[in-house]
């Protein structure tokens, strides 16, 4: 491949991915999984959140710290109050 080919190659892929981020971003809550779920709240990864009660952030993935007790994540039905820190309803 010569230079011209590989800078042509660079900048197709550069406006690929520019145009691709906006469709690829998903705004608001993330989609009810397949399995029984439930709301687990304050056991979230930051970022890794499945959305939040309000009065906070309201989607997925903006938690901005890690066991955010107003952030939740689904789990499946029974698990939350397996995990310690999880609740069922935001804290305060």
């Amino acid at each position: 491949m010569n230079s011209i080919s590989k800078t042509g190659f660079l900048v197709a892929s550069a406006v690929a991915a520019t145009v691709a981020l906006p469709l690829l971003a998903n705004a608001g809550p993330a989609p009810m999984p397949t399995f029984q779920a439930e709301k687990c709240y304050g056991i979230n990864a930051a970022g890794k959140n499945d959305c939040a009660s309000s009065n906070s952030h309201s989607c997925a993935g903006e938690a901005k710290r890690a066991s955010d007790p107003k952030s939740w994540i689904y789990l499946p039905v029974g698990t939350c109050g397996k995990i310690v820190g999880g609740s069922t309803s935001p804290k305060a």
